[in-house]
């Protein structure tokens, strides 16, 4: 049986497959913001009672494996999340780079699926998925 977590009257699992990319799908997820970002966010789900459990940011979309307790609402731990990265990297980097305005630097909406059981799957579509997309780029040249 897998381990499941639990608050005062219950027992759960609730895991959550996310996909966010910054406005205008600019490639801003780069070097030093690009391994930055994954501590703000790790930081950022804890304040909610959320696990980041597998992570992975692309130059231009962020994917997030998160572990969600049943009282929050999905949608207010991602709009928190995308929030306060979008105003901590507004205060660090918005003096040496241009457009990185406050709340502005994330897209609105987001993609989530649940995870159910195929979390392992998940996890390998994740860890993998930069693999994917320059496989796919390579493709097109030739067509």
């Amino acid at each position: 049986m897998d381990e499941y977590d639990s608050l005062s009257h219950s027992k759960w699992e609730c895991k959550y497959h996310v996909v966010f990319i910054p406005k205008y799908r600019r490639k801003k997820l780069y070097k030093e913001l690009r391994q930055h970002l994954g501590e703000v966010f790790k930081r950022l789900a804890e304040q909610k009672e959320s696990v980041v459990v597998e992570g992975h940011l692309q130059p231009d979309h962020v994917h997030i494996l998160l572990s969600i307790p049943p009282k929050y609402a999905v949608s207010q731990v991602i709009g928190f999340m995308k929030g306060k990265s979008a105003i901590h990297l507004a205060r660090v980097y918005g003096e040496r780079k241009q457009n990185f305005v406050g709340q502005s630097f994330w897209a609105r909406g987001f993609l989530v699926s649940t995870v159910g059981r195929d979390e392992a799957v998940v996890r390998e579509y994740i860890r993998n998925q930069e693999k994917e997309d320059q496989r796919l780029e390579q493709l097109k040249m030739w067509q």
